[in-house]
């Protein structure tokens, strides 16, 4: 039996960097722990094998040294205040997903002969934070009358997706990786990001998150694109980024959620905290969260107490956080936005792409599977 001779430095880096451990993976590789040691080898089988367990491109174990991964796109996450170090397979996945994704829609854009997204790179810096913020909410039809009528603000955060889809953004949101149910994302590596451009762009929201940090994370990445910048970040309504592009990006967000005037008039600082965020959670359909946030910006609280209400409140909406299934063409769609997944199923039917490429770019196998998604997105044959 031919064995592979793997360092022992590139078993251990695919380890690391796969964030496993030897006692992870020992019960499906009775060797690793000698294949570490250098006291065994793996064969070619067996290694292949142990590349798919730790999502690691095969060809690596056979570089002279681990290589240099780095975020592809610009890298604005911090942990106090620092830098993020390396980043997991399952977030550079999710980008490079996205990213074949939006180079697919960019050439079916083209060939349609769609029109660029005029208000990419429409907004700089040193615009005013309430201006851009009242020309987001026009361009997205985001009506605040409308939303106080939805029941709940989940139906909102499902109504400012639409929103967003309608006037031209790709917005997916997940919380594994492609279609991997095994390989879930983790809100503290990443909330979310932004792959800008004049004719697909796209927001990926990581769907583990709560929808309370959902709402805020679609906000956020959506004001990424009106600079027109690509961005990965890690959010949050309680967060004070110290660099300038999140930071102005934070107060857009607030902004376009919860207007500041309109809160003002609203918000009753005489009255009991968790009674006032109840009450405007459900009058501006957002989280509690993002109504902490904005009573802190009224000056209704300190930072401290700020801080210390909105780790509280974080955790009881966690501990009362429901996942469910729910309908499998209305996750995909979501997952790959419903936009995409029409343009694809669209083209398809067209001849224009093929079956196994639109398998590939939805993240399924089946011709059942694709017929009725199809008819679940309105595009039949």
């Amino acid at each position: 039996m031919i064995r592979v001779a793997v360092s022992t430095g590139m078993l251990k880096w695919a380890l690391d960097r796969a964030r496993r451990s030897v006692d992870d993976l020992e019960p499906r590789f009775p060797q690793l722990a000698r294949w570490l040691a250098g006291e065994d080898r793996p064969t070619l089988k067996q290694l292949e094998a142990f590349a798919a367990a730790t999502h690691t491109p095969f060809g690596c174990f056979f570089l002279p040294r681990p290589p240099a991964e780095r975020v592809p796109i610009p890298d604005f996450r911090t942990i106090r205040g620092q830098a993020v170090g390396r980043p997991s397979p399952d977030l550079l996945d999710t980008i490079y997903i996205c990213q074949q994704r939006q180079e697919w829609y960019r050439e079916f854009a083209l060939v349609t002969g769609e029109r660029p997204f005029p208000l990419v790179g429409s907004a700089k810096l040193t615009d005013d934070v309430v201006r851009v913020a009242a020309k987001m909410r026009g361009a997205l039809a985001f009506d605040l009358d409308e939303r106080r009528q939805m029941p709940t603000w989940t139906d909102a955060l499902r109504r400012f997706i639409e929103q967003a889809d309608n006037l031209g953004i790709l917005v997916m949101v997940n919380g594994v990786v492609g279609s991997n149910n095994r390989r879930k994302l983790d809100p503290a590596e990443f909330r979310g990001f932004a792959l800008s451009d004049p004719l697909a762009p796209l927001v990926f929201v990581n769907g583990a998150d709560t929808k309370a940090g959902q709402m805020f994370t679609l906000a956020h990445e959506i004001a990424h694109l009106w600079l027109g910048e690509s961005a990965l970040t890690d959010v949050e309504p309680r967060s004070t980024p110290t660099n300038a592009v999140e930071k102005w990006c934070n107060r857009v967000a607030a902004e376009l959620l919860v207007p500041l005037d309109v809160f003002r008039q609203e918000y009753n600082p005489r009255a009991a905290l968790p009674d006032e965020l109840d009450r405007l959670a459900r009058r501006f359909k957002v989280s509690t969260l993002v109504v902490l946030r904005r009573v802190h910006d009224a000056g209704g609280l300190t930072q401290e107490r700020f801080w210390r209400a909105y780790d509280a409140e974080l955790q009881r909406l966690t501990s009362i956080l429901r996942t469910s299934g729910g309908d499998f063409y209305l996750t995909t769609a979501a997952r790959v936005s419903k936009r995409f997944a029409r343009a694809v199923v669209t083209s398809t039917w067209e001849g224009r792409a093929s079956f196994t490429e639109a398998f590939h770019l939805l993240g399924f196998k089946k011709m059942s599977t694709f017929r009725e998604l199809g008819q679940s997105l309105g595009v039949t044959k």
